[in-house]
């Protein structure tokens, strides 16, 4: 009655007498109700909830403050978080026993509603912060510190105590499922500190506070098995991780110095995958593009190199949609990109079988953009002269490959009267390696051949021209 005539003065002096103070539990939620609805910190009324929080059964507070996160509307979730968040934070520091779940069991309710409200991507959408994101991602930083400090006092690989341990698998489990959302779909930048990079460093110190080893969530995941290992790190999680730690270079300098360049990159190869191809990640489109240009320089890898050229098809195709038109992968700028795919460095003298993933995925995605190059607006010209280029080398390096691996053949074949078994089985496994590379050179001239049936087809019926099932890509493996 009193809530509902304005009276939230007597409420308190009511809520203050001891005898009333059992059924205090019930008025927690219509208290924080009423707040949200008047949209202003009522004094009485926010004393009577600070009331309620310090007599209260702390086990009961938490039941009623999770049912209340559970049941938020819709168009109130952040303001319900933001006013929820420090009344939360004082019943679990009271609580004696049953901490840690407690804790956890806040962190799930709380991020399950975060995750509702679209990310903000530009920096107009990150000041005006409209639904609420950054404000409540600031506040679930400092909801979290005074168990991070719990957590900061035990020894870290020596903690003995299962509630200790249970609190900082918990903390692990916020971190990584925020850095899934919201920090994968955010636009973060060393360059501009906004509100979600600052969201994301806070995270990226948690970790190692409450030892969590940086590089072993990242390179040995799959292997280490303790209480931490679970749904929550999924493989977008650590994209996400790789991705603030290696590009941005957050927390780069508390990184171990022992793991070699190689090492790091194959590593990290499932995780550019899951970038490249993620739709959470796909708005980064020139972080991505400078990316794809810096491993086509400097990779020296083959199997590296038809990785990056295969997800740059993937973009490609992704840019191509309705509504996704993106001018990274489209037009001028893609064309840059393609003069690097385009490319042999050694020109006629490439090793053919060294490079040739990356021959046939570069064939595969030629192949493709003629087909589609009417979504490549006024970029056909060049892509033909580029393409035109590019086969005439081609050719000629096939031409020298075959010649030169038929006379290793036929050398080989009368090496093979040798009656030494030995020498006779040694023989037999080159020859097949050598007839698997004229295979495959007879795979390229395929390709090369139907490039220029569809450049044919294109300018006699370019209107026409679709892709058929013939048009699926192919690779050595498919084709033997």
């Amino acid at each position: 009655a009193c809530l509902t005539q304005g009276d939230s003065e007597q409420l308190l002096t009511f809520l203050q007498d001891e005898k009333n103070q059992i059924m205090g539990c019930v008025l927690i939620g219509p208290l924080i109700k009423d707040v949200l609805k008047n949209g202003k910190s009522l004094d009485h009324c926010q004393a009577a909830i600070t009331h309620l929080i310090t007599t209260c059964s702390p086990n009961e507070l938490l039941h009623s403050l999770l049912e209340l996160i559970e049941d938020i509307a819709p168009g109130v979730i952040s303001e319900t978080i933001l006013v929820l968040i420090p009344h939360l934070q004082t019943v679990l520091l009271q609580l004696e026993e049953g901490k840690a779940a407690g804790v956890g069991s806040a962190l799930s309710a709380l991020q399950k509603q975060l995750s509702r409200l679209p990310v903000p991507y530009t920096r107009q959408q990150e000041e005006a912060d409209q639904y609420g994101v950054c404000r409540c991602c600031h506040a679930l930083a400092a909801f979290t510190k005074p168990f991070i400090e719990e957590v900061k006092r035990k020894n870290g690989n020596y903690i003995t105590n299962s509630e200790d341990e249970e609190l900082r698998t918990e903390l692990l489990k916020f971190c990584m499922w925020s850095l899934r959302e919201p920090l994968l779909e955010a636009e973060l930048n060393r360059d501009r500190k906004s509100a979600l990079w600052l969201f994301a460093t806070e995270i990226m110190v948690i970790l190692p506070a409450i030892h969590e080893s940086l590089s072993e969530l990242l390179f040995f995941n799959s292997v280490k098995k303790s209480p931490q290992t679970d749904s929550s790190q999924s493989t977008e999680s650590r994209a996400c991780l790789a991705y603030l730690l290696f590009v941005q270079l957050i927390s780069i300098d508390s990184f171990p110095a022992i793991f070699s360049p190689v090492f790091v990159l194959q590593c990290n190869m499932e995780y550019i995958n899951q970038l490249l191809s993620s739709k959470a990640i796909a708005l980064q489109f020139y972080s991505i593009y400078n990316f794809c240009r810096c491993m086509l320089k400097t990779s020296n890898h083959a199997g590296v190199e038809s990785y990056i050229v295969k997800n740059i098809r993937s973009q490609v195709e992704f840019s191509m949609q309705p509504g996704n038109a993106n001018r990274w992968f489209l037009g001028e700028e893609l064309l840059s990109l393609l003069r690097l795919v385009f490319y042999l460095p050694q020109g006629a003298q490439t090793d053919l079988l060294n490079s040739m993933d990356r021959i046939m995925e570069t064939l595969n995605l030629l192949r493709y953009l003629l087909i589609r190059d009417k979504e490549l607006k006024n970029a056909w010209e060049e892509l033909y002269r580029i393409k035109d280029e590019y086969l005439k080398v081609l050719r000629v390096c096939i031409s020298i490959s075959r010649g030169y691996y038929c006379a290793e053949l036929k050398a080989l074949r009368e090496d093979q009267k040798l009656k030494v078994q030995q020498a006779t089985n040694k023989c037999c496994y080159v020859s097949q390696v050598l007839q698997s590379a004229l295979v495959t050179f007879d795979l390229m001239e395929s390709l090369i051949v139907r490039v220029e049936e569809i450049t044919e087809e294109k300018v006699k019926t370019p209107s026409q021209t679709t892709l058929s099932t013939s048009d699926e890509p192919l690779s050595p493996c498919s084709e033997n």
